[in-house]
């Protein structure tokens, strides 16, 4: 099957190109131009009424996509954010107000939080053990075992490491550690999200929190991160934008509200751009004969490390082409 119609003007904007980069840097499809047209049409056409579209409309539209693929059925757990960086850090903020915050995580995470967290340690604010990725064979078991023994506060580790493209198999035991007063799981599953079926198991969970985003098998490009968070965990976030209390303006001067929701965790003023162009990928999207999203790229490799009940409609590992 050929899903070189969906990609019409990324492939037409340079045909001699030969892209295998979509791991990091993938074409877009055209139903992203599509979502992007539609964000500046209701711009000139409501203006500041705009946000009454993106807030009722757009937004939820969002949220149901993606709890939809994690297959949670929880749409108002997810919030959105440019980066995963920015949720990073409301995050981190949040689970306590000592330092330093006792950190488990490991030696193959992505920059972002490799950056983030030798930074905090170097200042004092985290104490970080590191479980080394390698050998990768007996990785899961041992970050568990790690987890398990207590201790830490803030436990983050890749579902698929951006370096290897090798599988954490062992998220749904993880998750099971983590608690509203401590400590707090974080899947980082940006280079999992669309790559593999169901991230926990066909289970809702209850308990760990999930990032992801859509610049890299979503194909929706930059800007929407997003965050599964779990009801009564980082209720009162001290990184905190004005977005956050918009269910309820009307407090007394003074006060600080927040949503009830996974909103919550909102920043403030935001592109909605990058939640239309989303929604549009994932809603023009060739399907399964079950229902599931395909990502449309297949392996330029051999190689892969997803389940085998996932490779049947996801296909993880490095180099990845339209085809």
């Amino acid at each position: 099957m050929s899903f070189k119609a969906l990609f019409g003007r990324s492939l037409g904007a340079d045909p001699g190109r030969l892209h295998f980069a979509a791991h990091s840097h993938h074409l877009w499809p055209d139903a992203s131009f599509d979502g992007q047209m539609e964000v500046w049409n209701d711009a000139a056409r409501l203006a500041d009424r705009k946000w009454d579209k993106v807030m009722d409309e757009v937004w939820p539209a969002a949220q149901a996509e993606v709890a939809g693929e994690l297959g949670t059925g929880m749409a108002d757990a997810v919030v959105f954010a440019p980066n995963t960086h920015d949720l990073l850090v409301r995050l981190f903020a949040a689970i306590s107000g000592e330092w330093p915050i006792r950190v488990l995580t490991s030696d193959g995470e992505f920059h972002s939080a490799r950056r983030q967290l030798a930074r905090w340690e170097e200042a004092g604010a985290a104490v970080v053990e590191r479980i080394p990725t390698e050998p990768f064979a007996s990785f899961s078991d041992r970050f568990v075992d790690a987890a398990q023994s207590g201790g830490h506060q803030f436990i983050f580790v890749s579902q698929v490491m951006f370096g290897s493209g090798r599988l954490f198999e062992q998220v749904d035991e993880l998750a099971a550690l983590s608690r509203p007063e401590g400590p707090w799981v974080v899947i980082d599953g940006y280079h999992a999200f669309m790559a593999i079926d169901r991230p926990f198991g066909g289970r809702p969970p209850a308990s760990a929190f999930y990032l992801g985003g859509g610049y890299k098998y979503a194909m929706a490009g930059e800007g929407c991160a997003f965050l599964h968070a779990p009801p009564g965990f980082a209720e009162r976030p001290r990184i905190t934008g004005w977005f956050a209390e918009f269910e309820d303006l009307s407090l007394p001067p003074g006060s600080v509200g927040y949503a009830r929701d996974a909103s919550r965790l909102l920043g403030a003023t935001f592109d909605p751009s990058a939640l239309s162009r989303s929604t549009a990928v994932r809603r023009n999207s060739p399907t399964t004969p079950t229902g599931a999203i395909t990502c449309c790229f297949t392996s330029t490799s051999t190689a892969t490390t997803a389940p085998a009940s996932a490779q049947a409609t996801r296909r993880g590992g490095p180099h990845w082409s339209p085809t």
